[in-house]
């Protein structure tokens, strides 16, 4: 773009009528700013005022001034404009070649001798400083003065020793007359003056250091203030409600535990450090918050904030995935609670129930067909979750169609292959499995039946009472599950059911799974708190 000086007279362009760029430099007019203190606010208003009264132009006013209205650098002793603050310096407004007399060009010379004085000033002392270059001046001013010229003659010479030697005898009978009190006045004003100057000077500093340890102490709470607000650790750090509403952890202890086992996967982000990787990602998972806000929280775009978060789930599914694990047998038995020893000895393995999430509304028949649930009205994904006398999570099926069956679930998840002889398995009515469960020796308790009965026996209603009180666990733990992490209430969108690239899950798969390996980090459910669980292996 083409710019062109706006002094009258000047009309100099950026590049000349054959294209070439001139060397030239075009500097706008400055700006009143009004939010930096008093002081900038007044010495910024009056350069500006200075420079509309330096150009003389009737279509520049202070409130508004064209952004194509620029001044050139051949208006500049140095060829550009000085610093706002240095207001002594010529170059602070515009002065050379501006088209009209009334503004007096400034000398730089001169502003270079002021600068050189006052750095003396500042290196010497204001005060022996200036008395030297007095003393300087008047022996200067002295020895020209009793220079003889060169062509004086012998008689005007000799008549000039005469009236130097009367002069000399007057002023002696002048110094004479003056009396030791006059002396000791004149010391006593001078030692009154220095000390004057010395007592300013102590107040300046003291002043001046006032002002810096409350500017320092202002700064100190402001960053403390901006750390609370940037969602970095000092975010968390020290708070541990803070730690449990954002995350879902008890404490931060445990945050920071995964984070360095996971962030040596993360990749790498230029906005977003690792730390606020992993909180935005439990955030989103804990509090379900949308997109959109998270991208404001942490000022960063849609599309960003998104690869992000699928990007962390992905790491922590490898990373932590195998922490839903079945136990060893004897482990189970060495931490047996003492309501499942007293009711199935030793011998419950896992208690089995179902959950699902609401998914959108698949465009494919067939996918529509296998998604509805008549349980629950609406398109889902149905998950097997089991759980150990414990309470904690020991297997996740992938999902299924909401349409699919409890039964049809169990037998193709490939939990029953990890069934032992004499295993016990909890379930609700609706795991109708005995044969499945009996071909690998083991046994499942569901509540009896009261369909076609008018009154059950007394054996049956104290073993479904006995089965009921211990199988709710499984639900508390699905409750805790879908409390803990909003997320899993919401509708999930189609493209989450879709398998990831080289992968036999799909990214709902992963989220559910990360969901249950957050949970067996927190304490359980089932366990009282003070009970202390010991394993023999």
């Amino acid at each position: 773009m083409v710019r062109t000086c706006c002094v009258l007279g000047c009309n100099v362009r950026s590049y000349d009528r054959h294209g070439n760029k001139v060397g030239l430099s075009f500097y706008a007019f400055p700006t009143w700013k009004q939010h930096e203190g008093a002081h900038v606010s007044d010495v910024t208003k009056r350069r500006r005022l200075a420079w509309i009264a330096a150009v003389r132009r009737v279509d520049i006013k202070f409130c508004y001034v064209s952004r194509y209205q620029l001044v050139c650098s051949r208006h500049f002793h140095s060829g550009k404009p000085a610093y706002e603050m240095d207001q002594t310096n010529p170059d602070w407004v515009p002065t050379l070649h501006m088209g009209h007399s009334e503004t007096r060009t400034s000398h730089s010379d001169r502003h270079r001798r002021r600068t050189q004085r006052q750095q003396n000033k500042v290196l010497f002392g204001g005060f022996d400083n200036g008395a030297a270059e007095c003393e300087g001046e008047a022996s200067a001013e002295v020895t020209t003065e009793e220079q003889p010229e060169m062509d004086t003659t012998e008689e005007q010479h000799h008549n000039n020793l005469v009236i130097l030697a009367e002069g000399q005898i007057c002023a002696g009978q002048v110094e004479a007359e003056v009396t030791g009190a006059d002396a000791e006045n004149i010391d006593i004003r001078e030692k009154q003056t220095e000390d004057q100057q010395l007592t300013n000077d102590c107040v300046r500093c003291v002043q001046s250091r006032a002002e810096i340890n409350r500017l320092l102490e202002e700064n100190r709470k402001l960053k403390s203030k901006l750390d609370k607000t940037e969602l970095n650790e000092n975010f968390l750090k020290g708070d541990t409600e803070k730690v449990k509403y954002y995350t879902g952890f008890t404490c931060f202890a445990i945050f920071m535990s995964v984070l360095e086992n996971v962030k040596v996967f993360l990749p790498a982000s230029k906005k977003l450090s690792h730390f606020q990787m992993l909180l935005l990602t439990l955030m989103r998972l804990r509090l379900d918050l949308p997109v959109q806000h998270l991208s404001y929280l942490f000022n960063v775009s849609h599309k960003t904030l998104s690869s992000v978060f699928s990007d962390t789930i992905d790491v922590l599914y490898a990373r932590f995935g195998i922490l839903v694990h079945w136990p060893e047998r004897h482990c189970l038995q060495a931490t047996m609670p003492p309501q499942f020893t007293d009711t199935f000895g030793n011998r419950v393995a896992i208690i089995v129930d179902c959950f699902e999430i609401r998914t959108e509304r698949p465009s494919n028949l067939k996918a529509c067909a296998q998604t509805y649930s008549h349980y629950k009205g609406t398109h889902t994904m149905k998950y097997l979750i089991g759980i150990t006398p414990q309470g904690a999570i020991s297997f996740i099926s992938k999902g299924w169609g909401g349409r699919a069956s409890d039964k049809h679930i169990t037998k193709q998840c490939g939990i029953l292959n990890k069934l032992l002889p004499g295993d016990v398995v909890l379930a609700d009515r609706g795991f109708d499995i005995r044969d499945a469960v009996g071909m690998m020796c083991a046994e499942v308790k569901i509540p009896a039946f009261t369909r076609g009965f008018c009154q059950l026996d007394a054996k049956d209603i104290e073993n479904t009472r006995a089965i009921a009180h211990l199988r709710i666990h499984v639900e508390r733990v699905i409750g805790s599950l879908r409390n803990k992490f909003k997320m899993l209430h919401t509708t999930m969108p189609i493209r989450s059911l879709l398998p990831c690239e080289g992968e036999d899950v799909t990214f709902l798969d992963k989220i559910v799974r990360v969901c249950c390996v957050l949970v067996n980090m927190c304490p359980s459910v089932v366990v009282k708190p003070g009970t202390i669980e010991t394993c023999t292996c």
